[in-house]
């Protein structure tokens, strides 16, 4: 757990010491801070809650973050909880603010915790901070870390898919390396960074612009050539060959009242149309369609 200073420790201190309220003034302090946003009563609110922030914070130490933190962004759920409260509605402020306090003092954690995000669910979010608690359970004691069939129960538990909890238990059980950090290398004698070893699957910028240019050649190739088809080659070459969803022979042959083995004779009899222009007007396409 992170150090408290001693401004810190003084102001723990005055803030344990704070009087409680009682729910009738309780009630009037919230009544004048919604009615006449009156800071002295917000200021006299939230002080003598401020027992229940530090409570609270002390419950997520062990995540090695600092509790002076903690309790400051508990301070700022506690100061929504009290701009949200209803003063007429059957309940202690206490009781409400507690969500909030606990809310704002998670979402410090997860954006702090690791340099990588996450929790970005409702459902991480319940897994990050059930994880521990829940493997120490399954594996009763011992150090080992615990299994697939461990992280199945707990992903059932929790209403998250078995890759989460084994991702999340990944995460936890090792802290963040930087992709900077040296590897020795045992071949020259020196050191490489982590980053050095990692491989980019996508192709290289300047074979990325020529596929780009040749996809568009190709296009315009096919396009001029297309000229020379018939109204019913067009239409079946289209149908079979130049859209995603390809239609069938039988279909064809339906709609345009033949076979669908005179729709087969037509389509290649389309298809060695188009090789032909396509050989005789553009030699370098000789292959790229056909």
């Amino acid at each position: 757990m992170g150090e408290v200073s001693g401004v810190g420790r003084q102001f723990v201190r005055a803030a344990m010491d704070a009087p409680f309220l009682e729910r009738d003034e309780e009630k009037l302090l919230a009544q004048r801070w919604k009615d006449g946003k009156d800071e002295v009563a917000l200021h006299r609110l939230a002080y003598a809650h401020m027992r229940l922030v530090i409570s609270i914070a002390s419950r997520f130490r062990h995540y090695g973050l600092s509790m002076a933190d903690m309790i400051q962004e508990g301070h700022v759920g506690l100061l929504e909880a009290a701009a949200r409260f209803e003063p007429d509605r059957d309940v202690r402020f206490s009781t409400y603010a507690t969500w909030w306090i606990r809310a704002s003092i998670q979402d410090y954690i997860l954006r702090n915790w690791s340099i990588v995000r996450g929790g970005t669910s409702s459902a991480q979010k319940t897994l990050f901070f059930n994880l521990r608690r829940l493997r120490a359970r399954l594996a009763q004691g011992q150090n080992e870390q615990i299994g697939d069939e461990a992280h199945k129960t707990i992903a059932l538990a929790i209403g998250v898919s078995r890759e989460d909890v084994a991702l999340m238990d990944a995460r936890l059980s090792a802290p963040d390396t930087s992709l900077n950090a040296p590897i020795a290398d045992s071949d020259s004698g020196g050191s490489s960074e982590r980053i050095e070893f990692l491989v980019d699957s996508s192709p290289l910028p300047d074979e990325s612009v020529s596929e780009t240019i040749d996809s568009e050649r190709r296009a315009e190739w096919l396009d001029h050539a297309l000229d020379v088809l018939n109204e019913r080659e067009l239409r079946i070459l289209q149908a079979r060959r130049l859209q995603e969803n390809q239609v069938t022979l039988e279909l064809l042959g339906d709609d345009l009242g033949i076979s669908k083995e005179r729709v087969r004779q037509i389509e290649n009899r389309a298809l060695e149309k188009l090789k032909r222009v396509l050989v005789e007007r553009y030699p370098k396409a000789v292959g790229a369609f056909i």
